[in-house]
């Protein structure tokens, strides 16, 4: 009897030891499978339990979820530099390549916005003056360029086709149309506006004291003051300007009629660009 009962005791001891092996087996296939971001917190959760600190010995930097990974320094050492409180770029090459990225990517996102101002302008011009019947005729006497300034609109004389009468500071009223026109989609853009008069060479005065410069600068606030009777606000004129006969549209015939205009510019002011601080 008792060898018998000494007999099954072994028995069970070995079951025993069999389902611990099989706990540690399935314990260690586990761990093999285990995401590495979770055993990390579930290790860090045991060292808290039993409150055990990690430590390691790293100097210079310190990591933490959103810094870029790199390498901790082993030692590290102060060493004095020429500017300790400001951005020196003698003596950090890296934050004037920085720079010069920031300003290229400016410089491009400035294009974009530009080209983007003058496609909305154009096909907002183009519209009203298709929409107003009554300035088919002079169509061609309405051309824009896009110059360094901005959108430049202008009203210029054709062969055979005048903005204005000779002489006079008051347009055609098919010139007086053609700038009412403009005025509601102007005062949409948030472009401050410049309005330049310009003469052709050659013109008689009969007034000896009312010359080209005179005459092209009373143009350019004549049309000032249709845009503004149009709903053009006040505050969106920049500047009126009058340039006589110093700025022909074909510098190599003075004389041409197209060189005698007036020019509306939606100008096109740059956004401040980060500027290169130094010591």
């Amino acid at each position: 009897m008792r060898g018998g009962a000494h007999g099954g005791s072994w028995v069970i001891s070995f079951a025993d030891l069999m389902s611990l092996l099989m706990a540690f087996f399935v314990m260690l296939l586990s761990f093999s499978i285990q995401d590495q971001e979770k055993l990390n917190m579930a290790a860090g959760s045991v060292q808290n339990a039993f409150g055990i600190e990690p430590y390691s010995n790293m100097t210079g930097m310190i990591e933490r979820d959103g810094n870029p990974e790199r390498e901790y320094l082993k030692a590290s050492t102060i060493e004095e530099t020429r500017s300790q409180t400001e951005f020196a770029t003698e003596d950090h090459p890296e934050n004037q390549s920085q720079g010069q990225e920031a300003n290229t990517y400016a410089e491009e996102r400035t294009d974009i916005e530009k080209a983007a101002q003058y496609a909305l302008a154009s096909a907002s011009l183009k519209q009203a003056w298709q929409d107003n019947p009554d300035i088919t005729a002079i169509t061609d006497s309405l051309v824009m360029q896009q110059t360094e300034e901005g959108l430049n609109i202008m009203l210029s004389d054709r062969e055979g086709r005048a903005m204005f009468p000779e002489g006079s500071k008051y347009p055609y009223e098919i010139t007086r149309k053609a700038i009412a026109a403009m005025a509601p989609m102007l005062n949409k853009m948030p472009n401050l506006i410049q309005i330049t008069g310009n003469v052709a060479s050659g013109g008689k005065y009969d007034n000896p004291r009312y010359g080209p410069w005179e005459l092209s600068f009373d143009r350019a606030n004549i049309t000032r003051q249709i845009l503004e009777e149009f709903g053009v606000a006040p505050d969106r004129i920049k500047s009126v300007v009058g340039r006589a006969d110093t700025d022909p549209f074909f510098p190599n015939d003075p004389y041409l009629d197209a060189n005698q205009r007036v020019s509306i510019t939606l100008l096109f002011e740059k956004p401040p660009v980060p500027v290169d601080l130094k010591p």
